[in-house]
C-alpha cells in the first residue's frame, strides 16, 4: 500500500495526487467507483502526449486520443463542452503540441472541484488515512 507521507500529503493538494503513480492508481480505483476514471486516463494521456516531439508519433496519439476520449460517439467520452471537442475535431487532422490543453484544463477542473473533494471524504481514502495513523 501507499507510504504513510504520500497518503497524507495526497490530501493536502490535487496536484500532490496526481504527482505520486500511488496517488493516481488509488485515485482510479475511486473514480471507477464514480464512474468517471475516464477523466483521470484522458488527463494522463495527455501529459504523454505533450512529451512527445515526433510528428508522425503526434498524430498517431492525437487520433487516440481523439477516438478513445473526444469523439461524440468516444468509448471513454470526457464531459466537455461542444465548442472544445469541435475546437480539437477540426485541429486534429494537423495536431499541434496543445491540441488537447483546452480540454486536459476543463477535466482538470472538473477533477479537482468535484471528484478530489469526494474522493477525500470516500471510504477508501480515509481507511489508507486510518492506516497512515497507525503506522
Amino acid at each position: 500500500m501507499a507510504p504513510v507521507h504520500d497518503a497524507t500529503a495526497w490530501g493536502e493538494s490535487f496536484d500532490h495526487l496526481l504527482e505520486c503513480k500511488t496517488g493516481q492508481l488509488v485515485f482510479q480505483d475511486f473514480l471507477r467507483t464514480q464512474y468517471s476514471d475516464e477523466n483521470l486516463h484522458f488527463w494522463l494521456a495527455c501529459e504523454e502526449y505533450k512529451k512527445i516531439t515526433a510528428k508522425t508519433e503526434m498524430m498517431v496519439a492525437a487520433t487516440r486520443i481523439y477516438t478513445k476520449f473526444v469523439h461524440v460517439d468516444a468509448p471513454r467520452q470526457i464531459n466537455i463542452d461542444c465548442v472544445t471537442r469541435e475546437e480539437i475535431s477540426e485541429n486534429i487532422s494537423q495536431p499541434g503540441p496543445n491540441c488537447f490543453d483546452r480540454a486536459q484544463k476543463l477535466i482538470y477542473g472538473l477533477m479537482e472541484n468535484d471528484c478530489y473533494p469526494r474522493f477525500l471524504k470516500s471510504e477508501i481514502y480515509q481507511a489508507l488515512l486510518q492506516q497512515a495513523e497507525r503506522q
